[in-house]
């Protein structure tokens, strides 16, 4: 969403782009996904519970949520640029190494959400909520 500014020097309009958290957490969610050794994406508790009510006001105003349940986003905007903070909980496949498989996630979620967003995100935290004894992960 862009939102006008006052005009600068030069006169010319201004415009501040504002990515909501919520377009952060699909981007965020999406490339999580994509990372081999990702069995799926695990909301905790609190994540279930904003995703419900997320869900709930999207569907009511006629849109298609995105995905993003286990990913968590967090925003500083009183910095310049403003500052983003992503914690991503997720199961890995017992045929990976839990730590590479993190590592891997916070890489290309750092890197997807640069690309889409323009913004580095601060952190990128991952919990190993489980490992799936005979899950495969994406490969």
């Amino acid at each position: 969403m862009g939102t006008p500014l006052p005009h600068d020097r030069t006169g010319a309009p201004r415009t501040q782009w504002v990515m909501a958290e919520p377009v952060i957490a699909a981007v965020a969610a999406h490339a999580a996904g994509g990372v081999a050794g990702v069995v799926r994406l695990e909301p905790g508790l609190t994540g279930l519970a904003s995703q419900v009510a997320r869900t709930a006001r999207q569907k009511i105003n006629g849109l298609a949520p995105a995905p993003t349940e286990g990913v968590r986003v967090r925003t500083d905007r009183s910095a310049e640029p403003p500052v983003v903070f992503i914690a991503v909980d997720l199961v890995t496949s017992a045929q990976d190494q839990a730590a590479a498989v993190a590592y891997a996630v916070q890489r290309e979620v750092t890197r997807a959400v640069a690309d889409a967003t323009g913004l580095t995100p601060r952190s990128v935290g991952v919990s190993i909520t489980d490992i799936e004894l005979y899950g495969s992960g994406t490969t």
